[in-house]
């Protein structure tokens, strides 16, 4: 009877049960008429068992991350950082046709460093760029397409909440992860450029505007904060490229050796910027000052995790802290009456994510109960022995779960299942682990419940089936996307490697 979890869940989803409670009621409905078939004396300790699962699936350390940096990214946005992203964005890309097009893809990029998050992506970006490019001549479905394909890079580069969940629910390293993501998500944003280009100039997409405004300034503080922190970056990078050749991280090197090369790098960087100082245009070099204290959170969370100075649950609790020091202390565009609407906003996001894991957990324990598992294991093994053809339909599978569930869910269901089909076909378990999660990330954009789509919708009043039809031609480079980094695992595995996490 078991069996039966999954044709449940699925009806229940049709008849418009949300997903968390779908994800409790199928299995705790055959749960109950199980037992009662066999002759428990009390049919309902199996319904208790279930849904303590709910709470044992939420309480773990790891997945405190995922509210830490929801929280960052709400406290970044109410402060202000977003729109300094989207400056600095329009001053890269503003000069090309269909220039605020691109501008929004660049600033999913880098809001992907802040929160992590589709949602919020859509959400923070699109309230502010969807009219602004329709005020601009762009057509509102065109705005709010392209608002919708760009933010599933946010869960792709790091820092990123599915991977969490996958680390989690697999085993794997975060950091692994956030590394491997970091090619993958470049590509995809670089992808939808190339589709916004061609679009441009059939249909004579507009430049953007001037972005630096009338009264647009640095405070003093903001300009010694942005000033030491670009050199510190700076020779942090010199001081990284000068370590790796000559490996002076190896044993027998002095600490005080160590430090005297790193301030040589950040005296070196302090020359190099001066002299480039001439060079570069005036806006361009504000701008980029008043982002540089929003571009440190990514450096410091990444840093961080790599340097082994902190977990990555440590580095999203620091990257709250950073956020409010930055928008109380040294933007200051944050008061205190500010908190509570932004942590019951970062609460809300939280809990549905939470929930949404708890809930998965739950199902999961009746997926295992009925040897669902192993039967479609085999099932899997029976159609090829080519790996490659089966990475190509399981690919196919997951783009149609994607469309239905979320991607939190559905790594939680379906990775203990499919991940050691494909290690055990000599598929590394970190590039099965982007495979699964970029797919079911471009799953969050796909018609017709893909989770972004209404958040666009809201955010733009464009009905969802409008913006379904424009963003195929961004979903078709997201899909080739999802093949190349399938069937070239170096895209991914690259930078794991290098810096040692991967063997």
């Amino acid at each position: 009877m078991l069996i039966w979890f999954l044709p449940v869940f699925l009806v229940f989803l049709m008849i418009g049960l949300p997903v968390f409670f779908g994800l409790l009621a199928a299995p705790g409905i055959l749960l109950f008429l199980s037992a009662s078939a066999e002759g428990a004396a009390d049919p309902t300790k199996e319904l208790t068992l279930l849904y303590r699962n709910v709470y044992n699936g939420m309480d773990s350390f790891p997945l405190m991350a995922i509210p830490f940096f929801m929280l960052a990214g709400e406290l970044m946005n109410k402060g202000g950082i977003t729109e300094r992203l989207v400056e600095f964005s329009q001053a890269l890309m503003g000069h090309l046709r269909g220039g605020l097009a691109h501008v929004n893809i660049l600033s999913s990029m880098l809001f992907a460093g802040l929160s992590g998050s589709a949602v919020a992506d859509t959400s923070a970006l699109g309230s502010m760029l969807i009219p602004a490019m329709e005020k601009q001549g762009y057509t509102r479905r065109f705005a709010a397409a392209v608002t919708a394909a760009s933010s599933v890079i946010g869960p792709i580069i790091p820092p990123s909440g599915i991977m969490i969940i996958y680390a989690y629910v697999m085993g794997e390293s975060v950091a692994a992860l956030f590394l491997a993501g970091i090619v993958p998500g470049i590509m995809v944003g670089v992808g939808l450029m190339l589709v916004v280009r061609l679009l441009a100039n059939k249909y004579d997409l507009p430049k953007a505007e001037r972005i630096v405004q009338k009264g647009m300034t640095l405070t003093r503080r903001e300009y010694w904060v942005s000033f030491v922190l670009l050199r510190l970056n700076v020779g942090w990078l010199i001081f990284a490229l000068f370590r790796g050749t000559t490996g002076l991280a190896g044993e027998g090197a002095s600490t005080l050796v160590v430090m005297t090369t790193f301030l040589v790098g950040v005296l070196a960087a302090h020359v190099l910027l001066m002299n480039m100082r001439g060079r570069i245009d005036s806006d361009f070099r504000m701008v980029t000052k008043r982002a540089v204290v929003p571009l440190q959170t990514p450096i410091l969370i990444l840093g961080g995790i790599l340097l082994g100075v902190f977990t990555p649950t440590e580095a999203a609790a620091v990257a709250v802290a950073y956020a409010i020091v930055v928008a109380f202390f040294v933007l200051k565009t944050m008061t205190l009456k500010d908190l509570p609407n932004v942590l019951s906003r970062s609460a809300m996001t939280s809990a549905v994510v939470l929930l949404l894991v708890g809930g998965a957990m739950a199902f999961k324990t009746v997926v295992s109960l009925s040897y669902a598992p192993q039967i479609l294991a085999d099932y899997i093994l029976s159609l090829s022995e080519n790996p490659l053809i089966l990475l190509f339909l399981i690919n196919i599978l997951l783009f149609i779960v994607g469309m239905f569930l979320d991607a939190g869910p559905a790594i939680i269901i379906l990775g203990p299942i499919l991940g050691p089909i494909f290690v055990d076909l000599g598929v590394h378990p970190v590039h099965f682990a982007i495979i699964m999660s970029v797919n079911l990330t471009v799953g969050l954009a796909t018609p017709p419940m893909g989770l972004v789509l209404f958040v666009a919708s809201s955010v733009s009043g464009e009905k969802v089936q409008t913006i379904a039809r424009a963003i195929m031609p961004f979903l078709a480079v997201e899909i080739f996307v999802i093949f190349l980094i399938t069937y070239v695992p170096a895209i991914s595995m690259t930078i794991p490697r290098i810096t040692g996490f991967v063997q």
